[in-house]
């Protein structure tokens, strides 16, 4: 700096500072070799705190005014007048002012996961995004614990810590706090204000105030999203045996609008077969299952058997089976089929006594006919 330079900020004697930034928190007020003079008028603006650092100390801190630096504490800074030091007075002091309106809309979220153990689908991995709000609550602490000599101190320079803190702190309450997964949505309120109380202490420590934290989202896993969405899916569908009639109807009403539209019919037919097609599975499915063994007389013809024979056994007026030829025989040598019995099989027109069946007969060749009846 010119000499012209320094005579001229000699006899500058207004200190203030007007922020035209939207993050800064804390900016020195910058002097040629950080020389005040004595009677210097300082203009502190609502919104803002002045904070007197004198040869390296904390003097003194200004709420909102105007002031007259003329105290003994203050350095006396009458350069021009002190020839002896070489225009270098031996007062120094610096000025810094600290910007209290509320900074907004500043973000958090969680960089990894968060597992936690859900009661409904067990052991879960959570992401969690918000915003908050800070503001400065003394200006002294956060002078000597965050910003040291840094002549322009922005959010960003401590939002990354910040950040830290509220996720460690938002972790640990939503573990406690064993809300289902699908109750969160309906509980960010109370959880941004569960973490708000806890972690103002921790903002309080190096002289911030945490004035709002706000919940904006908590999702699961893309995995996990689909396929809970798949499972929404069957509950909004309901009956698929309904839901396909609905198809249908929708499909054919779409037709009968467009009778010109070969699109449409070739869509109809399809969605027909596909109904169709899913109503024989549905059949072919429920015909699979375990048998109940339904009364012999006015009971359902059962399917015929692919391959080998297979044959259906009545015993005490219920149906069993299907078995096999070998598996008929074991019972006929273990007592369990007799003469008596009454079989059928694919292509017989009723219900007949194995005895009388040429295929099972020789079974019985060697065995008494039953005693007379007395």
């Amino acid at each position: 700096m010119g000499l012209f330079n320094k005579l001229f900020g000699e006899f500058v004697d207004v200190i203030e500072w007007t922020d035209d930034s939207n993050d800064t928190l804390v900016y020195r007020f910058e002097r040629y070799g950080n020389e005040i003079k004595y009677g210097a008028m300082l203009t502190v603006r609502e919104g803002q705190v002045a904070v007197l650092v004198n040869e390296g100390q904390l003097a003194d801190v200004f709420e909102p005014g105007l002031y007259q630096l003329e105290t003994n504490n203050l350095p006396v800074l009458s350069t021009l007048q002190n020839w002896r030091h070489g225009f270098q007075s031996p007062f120094k002091a610096e000025v810094y002012f600290f910007n209290t309106r509320r900074f907004t809309g500043l973000k958090w979220g969680t960089k990894n996961p968060v597992m936690l153990r859900d009661a409904e689908f067990g052991p879960v991995r959570l992401r969690a995004f918000g915003t908050y709000a800070i503001r400065i609550a003394d200006a002294a602490v956060l002078l000597r614990e965050i910003v040291g000599t840094d002549g322009h101190f922005t959010t960003d320079e401590i939002t990354e810590q910040l950040r830290d803190m509220i996720v460690a702190r938002f972790s640990s309450v939503l573990g406690e706090s064993r809300i289902p997964i699908l109750d969160l949505a309906a509980n960010y309120d109370a959880l941004s204000q569960f973490v708000l109380t806890r972690i103002a202490p921790d903002f309080q420590v190096v002289g911030l105030e945490l004035a709002s934290l706000l919940v904006e989202n908590i999702s699961l896993p893309q995995e996990v999203e689909a396929a809970l969405d798949r499972r929404t899916s069957m509950g909004i569908v309901g009956n698929l045996e309904q839901y396909t009639q609905f198809q249908a109807a929708e499909a054919m009403r779409t037709a009968a609008a467009n009778p010109g539209g070969g699109g449409n019919a070739v869509n109809l037919g399809v969605g027909l077969a596909m109904g169709q097609k899913l109503g024989e599975t549905l059949s072919l499915s429920s015909s699979s299952l375990p048998a109940t063994a339904a009364p012999v007389t006015g009971g359902p013809t059962p399917p015929p058997a692919p391959g080998e024979s297979q044959f259906f056994v009545a015993i005490d007026g219920r149906q069993t089976g299907p078995f096999s030829l070998k598996e008929l025989e074991q019972q006929a040598g273990n007592g369990q089929l007799t003469r008596a019995s009454l079989v059928w099989t694919q292509g017989m027109a009723a219900w007949t006594p194995a005895g009388e069946l040429e295929r099972l007969n020789e079974w019985f060749a060697a065995m008494p006919p039953p005693l007379p009846k007395a």
